[in-house]
């Protein structure tokens, strides 16, 4: 962008008058235009020709800013969240300020503050729509996606979410994004070379929405990682890095699992949101270093982090969309009939633990939602159990599924080793049963089967407990 930013319009003596008279506040705030003014103006001297010299020592002068305007421009982003300060610079053409701003400047902390301004405005829906619709401005901020400064980068990020989740401008930016390939690689350096939690988990979150809105886009960035990966010169490999989707978000993932819960649910969702096409799975069981590295990470949260033997059952209403996600993506690695070693039965046993007990802890929180539902009689906590159940019986439906696909799996070797190794026991076969059955009967029969060959005591205990599943001899 070349030209300067418009200033704000000059003051009159009327303006005057009627700031003496006690109408210099915004809106219904104590907030004063005139100093607001001051600010604006100030913003815009800062990136003046005269203030942009292309000499060495001005460059370098640029990456400071003064203290007091670092205070005073602070003060705007605190203000920019009350919707009467937002409109007032809405309407004095602020975002084309802070877009002259972002062009020119070269003060990382000047332009985090800018994009943040005007994320905080973009809150408003209808500015948010001023904004998404200011195709210079998108330009601009999409630009700020390449900047090597991480809280710039956080509040673009930010910025981006928000727009993305009003209905009416979110279309327009999941096309300007599809319009600039660039982007693919920026989000995926992040991912994956990032230690910032707060920077991952918010670009995780818009990933994740991209994802959601848009199944085209998403197949877009899976396949232009395949091919990169396959155009690319076998001389070059090591001078231009090439990004793959997967690889990224698994990376992303290690790096906030001991951090931010919330952070982790985002990249387990979006894995999820990968295995609801064909390509997404491919991407992750096709190249075998990443489809072993996806399993093993989710099989280590499962198995030694998320619902342990020693956790109180409460736990999984913490943890209940984080392993609904979990539960779906191994289900979908595990059915996916890729010759991986990593997906041997026999290394896969502790697994069923974790589903049993998952199953076992669902069945205490719902029952206990249903208690406090009967003595509940608010509309609103009414609303948010509801919610809870919701999810759940997602969670529930997902665990019963890849339960299933485990049972089916089980060959009378594995079964025996299983039992011999306290992997599985009468209590955990009678558990799994309560909740396969009668969706899943026929699995439940052969595993009877199989069982009946094994050890008849058992396998006639079962059947004594489910009388409807008595195997014909």
């Amino acid at each position: 962008m070349d030209r300067n930013p418009s200033p704000p319009p000059s003051r009159s003596e009327d303006d005057d008058e009627e700031e003496v008279a006690g109408g210099d506040c915004i809106g219904s705030t104590v907030y004063s235009k005139h100093w607001l003014f001051g600010v604006l103006r100030g913003l815009i001297q800062l990136v003046s020709p005269e203030n942009t010299k292309s000499s060495t020592d001005a460059e370098e002068q640029q990456v400071e800013l003064d203290e007091a305007m670092e205070n005073e421009i602070c003060r705007v982003w605190d203000m920019s969240m009350d919707e009467d300060v937002a409109l007032f610079l809405q309407e004095f053409n602020a975002p084309d300020i802070f877009m002259g701003v972002l062009a020119k400047s070269k003060c990382p902390r000047l332009r985090e503050i800018c994009v943040g301004i005007l994320g905080n405005m973009s809150c408003f829906q209808e500015i948010c729509g001023s904004i998404s619709s200011n195709k210079n401005l998108g330009q601009v901020l999409l630009h700020c996606l390449y900047d090597s400064d991480p809280p710039t980068l956080l509040e673009t990020s930010r910025l981006l979410l928000t727009c993305l989740s009003q209905t009416q401008v979110a279309s327009v930016w999941v096309e300007r994004i599809r319009e600039h390939p660039a982007i693919y690689d920026s989000i995926c350096f992040i991912m994956s070379s990032s230690t910032n939690v707060d920077l991952l988990v918010k670009v995780g979150e818009v990933v994740d929405k991209l994802f959601d809105l848009d199944e085209k886009l998403m197949l877009e960035w899976i396949r232009n990682g395949a091919a990169q990966h396959l155009d690319q010169p076998q001389e070059e490999s090591e001078e231009q890095r090439v990004f793959r989707i997967v690889p990224c978000v698994l990376e992303a993932a290690k790096q906030i699992r001991s951090e931010n819960l919330e952070g982790l649910d985002v990249y387990m969702h979006i894995l999820q949101l990968l295995t609801t096409v064909d390509d997404g799975i491919q991407a992750i069981v096709q190249c075998p270093d990443t489809g072993k590295d996806t399993w093993n990470l989710l099989f280590d949260l499962v198995c030694h982090e998320f619902c342990q033997s020693d956790d109180p059952p409460i736990i999984l209403q913490e943890q209940k969309t984080v392993l609904a996600s979990v539960f779906s993506v191994l289900s979908a690695i595990y059915a996916s009939q890729a010759e991986q070693e990593y997906l041997k039965i026999e290394k896969d046993l502790p697994l069923i633990d974790c589903l049993i007990r998952v199953l076992q802890n669902t069945e205490h929180c719902q029952k206990k939602s249903e208690n406090s539902a009967e003595s509940n009689t608010e509309d609103t906590k009414k609303s948010e159990l509801t919610q809870d159940d919701f999810h759940l019986k997602i969670l529930k439906d997902i665990s019963c599924e890849f339960l299933s696909n485990i049972f089916q799996a089980l060959t009378k070797d594995t079964v025996a080793k299983a039992l011999k190794e306290g992997q599985l026991s009468k209590q955990q076969c009678s558990r799994a049963f309560q909740n396969l059955l009668p969706f899943y009967s026929p699995v439940v029969e052969d595993f009877l089967k199989i069982l009946r060959e094994i050890d008849k005591t058992l396998a006639g205990d079962l059947e004594e407990s489910f009388p409807n599943l008595k195997v014909q001899t």
